[in-house]
């Protein structure tokens, strides 16, 4: 803290004792949790508070701890996990993030608003996109991946940096046959491109996207058409990468031509590939990492933007696949074990 910060007094009511010490948890845990990740420093006597920070810092502690005080009211007993949730279900990161001066934060314009990406990882994302031709977003569902890279192509388009936009999936999907849906392969296709459509139509317009779309400005497809086609003055997005293979991913990445940009996304813990195949975000990962002009961002559960719910979700999954891998590897380490004499 420099002496430049600033002091700011607030009081909670109704004083109670009791709620107050679940507040601050055991020896002020609770508090110097929020101190550590807004930056400030909080003072409290009673009902009567102080924090010492800039100004946004101080405002979102303040709206932190008003929150926990209102759950103590209900009967919660908090927790350093539970502060932990309060504390990313307030789109905190964005504040911090913008008080980064090496890093100033960035907004995508369409013609129908503002969209401001929430966190270091999304605003390193959108600043990794206008940086790199080829960017990679990874990481589990909720996270801004595809809308945010949506978004992005939006803006492009509008600013006439591209003349089109490429929507592209692989025609995988979650134990799902593709030839058991009626239609041709267009209307097979077209509800696994659903949630590019909503994020379209938020941004453009229903009409405005229907029209674009007649016109092949926009265009939604399988990964299959991308084949022999070369790709210029394009904004591409090839959605839900982890179900392409290794030879779908290289030849995707062979189709970028001149004047274009392309945004791969993905979710490695949910591919849907046959058993035995390998997934081609797997590899790219691998095989690319070191390419200059190739960005790459990663995701975690503490990006997630959604339902506050699938966060924990997100996380309880991930506990429960990396203990049955340990039990994997106790039962692997068990067979290989010794045999015991002829009494066992």
């Amino acid at each position: 803290m420099n002496a430049h910060q600033n002091h700011y007094q607030f009081s909670l009511s109704p004083h109670d004792t009791q709620r107050f010490a679940n507040l601050c948890g055991q020896f002020n845990e609770h508090l110097k949790q929020i101190e550590e990740r807004l930056n400030v420093r909080i003072r409290s006597r009673g009902n009567q508070f102080e924090l010492v920070g800039n100004h946004s810092n101080s405002q979102a502690a303040e709206q932190v701890l008003k929150q926990l005080y209102r759950e103590t009211g209900n009967g919660t007993d908090l927790t350093p996990d539970l502060v932990h949730l309060f504390l990313q279900e307030s789109g905190l990161d964005e504040i911090t993030a913008n008080d980064d001066p090496a890093h100033p934060p960035v907004t995508i314009q369409t013609k129908r608003g503002l969209i401001k990406p929430r966190g270091p990882n999304q605003q390193g994302y959108v600043r990794s996109i206008g940086q790199h031709d080829i960017n990679f977003g990874i990481g589990p569902a909720g996270t801004g991946k595809t809308y945010l890279a949506v978004a992005c192509a939006v803006q492009a388009l509008e600013r006439e940096e591209v003349r089109r936009i490429l929507l592209v999936r692989p025609a995988v999907e979650a134990g799902e046959k593709l030839g058991f849906l009626p239609g041709d392969l267009s209307q097979k296709i077209d509800p696994y491109l659903r949630p590019l459509y909503d994020a379209l139509y938020e941004m453009l317009g229903f009409e405005r996207v229907e029209k674009l779309i007649e016109k092949n400005v926009i265009e939604l497809a399988p990964l299959a058409y991308m084949r022999g086609r070369t790709l210029n003055n394009a904004f591409i997005i090839l959605d839900e990468s982890q179900n392409t293979t290794a030879e779908q991913m290289k030849m995707f990445l062979t189709r970028i031509g001149f004047g274009s940009s392309a945004v791969i996304t993905g979710d490695i813990t949910q591919v849907d590939l046959p058993r035995g195949t390998r997934s081609g975000l797997v590899q790219a990962t691998r095989v690319l990492k070191d390419v200059k002009g190739i960005g790459f961002t990663h995701f975690s559960s503490r990006d997630v933007v959604r339902h506050p719910l699938v966060q924990r979700i997100v996380e309880a999954y991930d506990l429960h696949d990396d203990s049955q891998g340990d039990r994997r590897h106790e039962q692997q380490d068990g067979q290989h074990a010794p045999r015991g004499g002829a009494g066992q």
